[in-house]
């Protein structure tokens, strides 16, 4: 089988460009995730991918939750599931409506390539749900014991939130060696996101890509339901 190469993510350009142009296939997602390399399209670069200097990461043992969200959290107001709703939380995260950027980042191609990579058991979604009606969820893409966290949404407050918490909650418990936030934001930093030199980040993905990806769908990893 042809191996996929994107130029080294060490040369990026000063914004974190690494290359513009290929395609979504999923065996080029996988490509570029393992190497430290994420898809991006902005403005007229439909096809751009971004290596980052820093990186924003988060340590699974390091989450902080603050004492109002873990309130929220132990009423309950969400069950929260896995791999049961892939496409619409993909769907939501790629309409809902961002205050500091104009439309979508997250094109039809992109949606494509992650819904096969879901299908193939590396891409994954949290849901939040409120009785039937979805309020909030997150999808993302897990390689070895390392997971590229790439969006989220939420219709009710605090949903994503809880989703994500219960994520991160998870791969501490199956030892996740970090969850990968990409570009730094307030949002993440608050739950103990840092930042990392780039060549820091390249070489603790190496050794997570070491670790046998968990394949398949997280359908029975279920842990909140609501009274």
């Amino acid at each position: 089988m042809h191996r996929i190469r994107f130029p080294d993510p060490r040369l990026a350009d000063p914004d974190g460009l690494v290359a513009i142009g290929g395609d979504y296939r999923p065996e080029t997602l996988i490509a570029a995730y393992a190497q430290g390399i994420f898809p991006w399209p902005c403005g007229d670069l439909s096809h751009a991918w971004f290596s980052p200097d820093p990186r924003f990461v988060l340590l699974p043992e390091e989450l902080r939750v603050s004492r109002s969200l873990r309130k929220t959290l132990r009423r309950a107001p969400y069950r929260i599931t896995f791999d049961h709703a892939f496409e619409e939380v993909i769907h939501a995260c790629a309409t809902s409506p961002r205050p500091d950027h104009q439309g979508t980042w997250i094109h039809p191609d992109l949606i494509e390539g992650f819904v096969a990579l879901h299908r193939s058991g590396v891409a994954h979604s949290v849901e939040a749900w409120h009785g039937s009606e979805l309020a909030g969820g997150l999808y993302g893409i897990a390689l070895g014991a390392a997971f590229a966290g790439e969006s989220m949404f939420f219709r009710q407050p605090d949903a994503s939130k809880a989703a994500f918490v219960h994520l991160v909650e998870h791969l501490r418990d199956w030892s996740f060696h970090f969850v990968d936030c990409q570009v730094p934001t307030e949002h993440l930093e608050r739950f103990g996101a840092t930042e990392w030199p780039r060549d820091r980040f390249l070489d603790a993905l190496s050794k997570a890509l070491e670790i046998p990806t968990r394949l398949g769908p997280w359908h029975d990893e279920n842990r909140a339901q609501q009274e």
